[in-house]
């Protein structure tokens, strides 16, 4: 089937035209599936009830953070001002007190007042402060120092802060630079007259105090790269107990021990799903701990049940982050197409926030250098040709090298046992499409088929297995009954590094075919796919780099018109070209098929159908059956 011109690309125009007229910038459109296990979350408390946030290329998670705190409160929220108050009794063990949030300075104002009246005369402000800062630890303090004085506290100092909270506000507080201080915090040490010591303006609280009895987001990779973090915070998320650890070094010694913290807590785990997977794997508590699972989206379906509008909402709030200047309504389907290339599907669009706002942020810089006021079609157009000068050196070279004859790749003519398939080449940190010269030829033989490349170690596994499929392929179609007389080899002509994937099998299938049955293939029309025992073409990657890889070749050669590329059915739906090849198809000078059957590629590569081709196979199969094999002039000469 030959695709039309404007199946090339996804219906970005069509799109373009259903913007709102004032969008509502959202960063959580699309995640629909992950706000559902948040909100399920926050219903939950208790030590088993945290959650994993799969976070996604270029999302911006302090701005997803911000979002989730205004739609979603934790129902078991509940903040607190923490203080660490001397301890009449030891010097070097400090009581925790919780008070009121917001209330924390004001106690200790009435802490103050309190140790500054007689003791006889404490009864009336005891039952103001109890009555004004409602807490059972820090009544059980009150009841401790109810007849203390100054001088019977040990130490230098009456108190500390530790966190200081908002009552109204359900923070959600990021742990991003995930080490042991900045997750738990620390206590100091200090030398005064040659001890070593520590006292309260010491204690330092981490991310996990400062975020007790609301939400905390913790970076997984961070704290897993850390030894011993993980096990830390899962002893404190089982215990509901935050203990300090001793401070200074093992050779110092300085005791001093804090009264334990009581943690109470949401923690979301954020990461990949890889760090998901080998949590899940490696630690058997994992589960119990952390149940809920929030798979964030990178990308935005546009299947029936989706609507395009709030799409429209995402790009505001990217616009808004971007800072840049406004986007004409020119100017949109270009954006969108980007967005559909970066989620490889015509049928999506990416949420990949911070390529949205490069691409913004350059082409603003593009109409800014123009002195224009916003940024137009011709501005984003010419960012993205920018981009492909910028990334196409590599690719500039490797075609050099086929354009001036050292690497030979035909264009024209017909060749029987000569294909080109079509390759992705990644190599110095690009990535781009070429084709790729495939021989085979046959002698006589046990029907076996050798695959050069794996015979001299240049073939990955699953090159491997597609030459195996296409093997069985063969034996299944003309060895059923009797064994096959003819025997093949198969290459990549010019190729020194590693062949992998299955991409090519169909192009070595039709290869095979053709020179079983002596039949030329037009070298003009290149072909990648996979291809199944029986002959199915299935989907492939990187489907626009291997168009675009041999468009280019056949560009810089001059068309002849018979030029093009034949690909499987089944990538359609990924195809997303530029410009000046969609304007060469449509003026029918470069041609893209898409098929689903080994024989819709013979037809198009041969001008043969597929009865004709295996006939011809067949009785020459036939002839070999009959006929013994010349025996070598060495043997013949006895």
């Amino acid at each position: 089937m030959r695709v039309a011109a404007e199946q090339l690309q996804p219906p970005i125009y069509t799109w373009a035209q259903q913007r709102p007229a004032s969008p509502s910038a959202n960063p959580l459109v699309g995640q629909n599936r992950a706000l559902a296990a948040i909100e399920q979350t926050m219903r939950i408390g208790g030590r088993y009830a945290h959650g994993f946030m799969v976070t996604t290329p270029g999302l911006r998670v302090m701005d997803v953070l911000k979002e989730l705190q205004q739609r979603y409160q934790w129902m078991h929220f509940e903040r607190h001002d923490w203080l660490y108050l001397a301890n009449p009794d030891s010097a070097n063990e400090p009581l925790c007190v919780n008070v009121p949030a917001g209330a924390a300075r004001d106690v200790l104002t009435g802490l103050m007042s309190l140790f500054e009246q007689p003791v006889k005369e404490r009864s009336k402000l005891l039952t103001e402060l109890r009555e004004k800062f409602p807490s059972a630890r820090f009544d059980a303090y009150l009841t401790r120092v109810s007849d203390k004085t100054f001088d019977d506290l040990p130490g230098n100092e009456l108190a500390t802060i530790i966190v200081e909270s908002d009552q109204q506000t359900d923070d959600f507080v990021l742990c991003d630079r995930v080490t042991d201080t900045s997750l738990f915090g620390g206590i100091r040490l200090q030398s005064v007259a040659g001890t070593i010591s520590s006292e309260l303006h010491l204690i330092q609280p981490g991310a996990l105090l400062k975020a007790n009895g609301g939400v905390l987001a913790i970076d997984a990779e961070e704290l897993l790269t850390q030894p011993g973090l993980w096990r830390k915070l899962k002893y404190i998320l089982r215990t509901s107990l935050f203990h300090w650890p001793q401070p200074g070094e093992a050779n110092i010694a300085a005791y001093y021990q804090p009264e334990p913290v009581p943690i109470h807590l949401k923690v979301l785990l954020l990461g990949d799903r890889s760090i998901y997977g080998q949590l899940r794997e490696l630690d058997r508590d994992f589960d119990n701990l952390f149940p809920y699972l929030a798979d964030f989206s990178a990308h935005y379906s546009l299947s029936q049940d989706a609507f395009l509008v709030p799409y429209f909402d995402y790009l505001a709030y990217v616009e808004r982050e971007a800072a840049t200047l406004a986007v004409t309504e020119e100017a949109l389907p270009l954006v969108l197409k980007e967005a559909s290339r970066l989620s490889d599907y015509q049928t999506e669009l990416s949420l990949d926030t911070i390529a949205l706002m490069q691409l913004l942020r350059e082409a603003g810089a593009v109409a800014q250098a123009k002195a224009q006021e916003v940024i137009d079609h011709e501005a984003v157009l010419q960012v993205l040709k920018q981009r492909q000068q910028r990334e196409g050196y590599i690719a500039e070279l490797s075609r050099r090298q086929i354009l001036e004859g050292q690497v030979f790749i035909a264009t024209e003519g017909e060749v029987v046992g000569q294909v080109n398939g079509l390759t992705v080449v990644t190599i110095g940190g690009s990535e781009f499409g070429e084709p790729s010269r495939i021989t085979a030829t046959v002698h006589y033989g046990d029907g076996d088929i050798i695959d050069i490349d794996r015979k001299s170690e240049l073939s990955g596994s699953i090159h491997t297995k597609g030459v195996m499929i296409l093997s069985a392929y063969i034996a299944n179609v003309f060895a059923k009954s009797e064994e096959m007389r003819l025997s093949a080899t198969i290459v990549f002509e010019q190729s020194y590094y590693e062949v992998d994937g299955d991409s090519a099998s169909l192009a070595e299938l039709c290869c095979l075919l053709s020179a079983l049955a002596e039949a030329p293939i037009a070298q003009g029309i290149a072909i990648t796919g996979a291809v199944d025992q029986f002959g199915a073409v299935q989907a492939i990657g990187a489907v626009n780099e291997k168009i675009t890889g041999h468009f280019a070749l056949c560009e810089a050669r001059g068309f002849d018109g018979k030029q093009g590329v034949i690909i499987p059915k089944a990538n359609m739906s990924q195809l997303n070209l530029e410009p000046d090849i969609i304007a060469a198809v449509e003026a029918n000078k470069y041609h893209i098929y898409a098929i689903d059957d080994v024989a819709d590629a013979l037809a198009l590569l041969t001008g043969e159908n597929q009865k004709q081709l295996y006939a011809r196979i067949e009785k020459r199969l036939e002839e070999l059956q009959h006929c013994e094999p010349e025996q070598p002039w060495y043997k013949r000469i006895w």
